[in-house]
């Protein structure tokens, strides 16, 4: 049964009156907000501005996440396309005052308001006053922002039409790339192989197309942080994420030292499937052991539900509600995108799911994983709209946090046969989130870099990408058998306005491990804590937010402790191989 999600909490369809009704009220409210900065400078003003924003926030969520997840679910929907174009516009056409709004927000005396409305939105009148320095004139705003939308907008939506329409040849038989992707699994190694050398040969046909899209969209990431005046574009991912340079530096640094211990697992899983030169790309999901359960879909909702509740009635009973009221969009198909998210719609109170599900175990964690996003949306549906968007570090600590869960309860209920399992699905995914992560790092580092001096070719671009995986692998893949076109269908590449979201993965994997250490420690008691520190990223910086549950990011030492929770994993994945 093909389970889609239900989109009719938002609209009942684009012909839905109340969609049309709610693009129009979007124009009227940004008509209506040109007065704002010719407004006096006093505490009603900035209320009755932050009432509105509130307002827009949602009601532009509302209609965008329509848009958007629709068009997720079938990229060929051309009314999608149409309103995604439209919308883009209309706010683009609203630039200019959105920053003679900024500076005027930058004019207030913070230290002298009073209003509790208006202290509730402190951190982001702050933060407002903070980014003033990074506005152009009014006129180049509004330029930047309509040049956008035929920009890197443009060439976003064709990367993905090329990736959502492009057929994997095995066997004379033709597959979606979702559909080949979760080959990846299967227990057969010479489906492994096939699939993996029929997906690399395949980009041949879209690489160029693929390849123009990353060069444009970097080449504008490059130029944007030039004219707003940052040191470059990593430093205004940092400024926009809300982390310090000595927190990535510390991660960093962190994450480099644990390389060989990562190059010790892959080599271990190497020699269990007999393997003598490194693990094949082809095989670094591989299962291991002899029990290889299938997780159908039902069951694997049920699993999830049993062991979040196990954490919390809470997060338990809002997993059930979202399997229930069709919050998921479940299998792989034609027209859909690859991958897996989470769209929270804080104008409703609920979120959206979208997974490509294969019946492994691995699917189950990515489920766990993407209801861990909407549980941190749930946490954030008291607070105001301007207060529940989060930055990207803080983003992948939830999900995470939902994935340790079912994996750590799931290693207290099985057999020897199935424990060996989860432990090297755990640190295969730890893997992937730092090892190959770091690798996606050097090679969006390097390539803007390099593009700097002009576009790259494909060539050059598969040529990063080898280089990067050689280095943050090491010995512990086999050179002869790596992925050239990794940069291809990971959408964390192609958005201009969010450029390096590679590094926020492990920050939130490692920033989950500490805090289930605190878990392990408090008992049940942490749930309240953790709800309450979820509440909190959408209106403090990184670190006073892990302040807030004693945790210093700036200390290398935190960061470690969570990389030796992982090396507990290898030495009982390398103890369980010897029985």
């Amino acid at each position: 049964m093909d389970k889609q999600w239900s989109l009719k909490e938002l609209y009942d369809s684009f012909a839905d009156q109340k969609f049309i009704d709610d693009i129009d009220n979007i124009e009227i409210i940004l008509n209506n907000m040109k007065d704002i900065p010719n407004s006096d400078i006093n505490e009603e003003n900035l209320k009755h501005y932050l009432e509105t924003e509130n307002e827009l926030d949602d009601l532009i969520g509302k209609v965008y996440a329509f848009i958007s997840l629709t068009m997720n679910a079938n990229t060929q929907n051309q009314d999608a396309i149409k309103y995604a174009s439209m919308i883009e516009n209309i706010l683009a056409s609203f630039a200019s005052t959105s920053a003679k709004i900024q500076k005027w927000l930058g004019k207030y005396d913070l230290s002298k308001l009073s209003d509790p409305y208006i202290l509730e939105h402190h951190y982001f009148l702050e933060e407002t006053k903070k980014n003033n320095s990074h506005l152009l004139d009014d006129e180049s705003e509004e330029v930047l922002a309509k040049m956008k939308t035929t920009g890197s907008s443009a060439w976003l939506k064709y990367k993905d039409q090329l990736i959502s329409s492009m057929k994997v040849t095995i066997d004379d038989k033709s597959y979606p790339l979702t559909e080949v992707l979760n080959m990846a699994y299967d227990k057969d190694v010479h489906i492994r192989k096939k699939a993996y050398e029929a997906e690399v040969n395949s980009y041949t046909s879209i690489e160029q197309g693929i390849a123009s899209s990353l060069n444009a969209i970097k080449g504008e990431a490059i130029t944007v942080a030039e004219l707003r005046g940052y040191d470059s574009v990593l430093a205004r991912t940092l400024e926009d994420s809300r982390m310090s340079q000595k927190t990535l530096d510390v991660l960093i640094k962190t994450i480099q030292k644990a390389l060989p211990m990562f190059e010790r697992f892959y080599k271990l899983k190497a020699e269990a499937l007999g393997y003598q030169n490194g693990l094949p790309w082809y095989e670094l999901y591989a299962p291991i052991g002899e029990s290889h359960k299938e997780y159908p879909y039902e069951e694997g909702c049920q699993y999830v539900i049993k062991q979040f509740s196990s954490f919390s009635s809470h997060l338990g009973e809002f997993a059930k509600k979202a399997i229930e009221n069709e919050w998921l969009d479940v299998y792989p198909r034609e027209g859909k995108v690859g991958g897996a998210f989470c769209h929270n719609l804080h104008s409703i109170g609920e979120s959206r799911f979208l997974l490509n599900y294969g019946n492994q175990f691995s699917d189950v964690i990515t489920m766990a994983h993407e209801l861990g996003h909407g549980f941190h949306g749930e946490c954030l549906n008291n607070e105001y709209a301007i207060n529940s968007d989060y930055p990207m570090p803080i983003a992948e600590t939830a999900s995470t946090f939902c994935e340790t869960i079912v994996k750590k309860a799931a290693l207290k209920e099985v057999d020897e046969k199935e424990k060996i399992n989860i432990v090297e699905n755990e640190l295969t995914d730890c893997a992937q989130v730092i090892v190959d992560i770091y690798s996606r790092f050097l090679f969006e580092s390097r390539f803007i870099e390099q593009r700097k001096n002009g576009p790259l070719s494909v060539e050059q671009i598969k040529e990063l990408m080898i280089n990067a995986q050689k280095e943050a692998y090491g010995n512990g893949l086999d050179h002869n058998y790596l992925h050239p076109y990794m940069w291809t269908w990971k959408p964390h590449y192609y958005e201009a306005d969010y450029a390096f979201y590679n590094f926020p993965y492990a920050f939130g994997l490692l920033l989950a491990k500490g805090l289930y250490g605190l878990y392990q420690k408090q008992g049940s008691s942490f749930a309240d804590t953790y709800e309450t520190f979820l509440s909190l990223t959408g209106k403090n910086d990184l670190v006073d937010v892990g302040k807030s549950v004693g945790i210093d990011l700036e200390d290398e030492a935190f960061w470690q402790n969570s990389i030796d929770m992982i090396k507990e994993d290898i030495d009982l994945f390398e103890e369980l191989l010897k029985k």
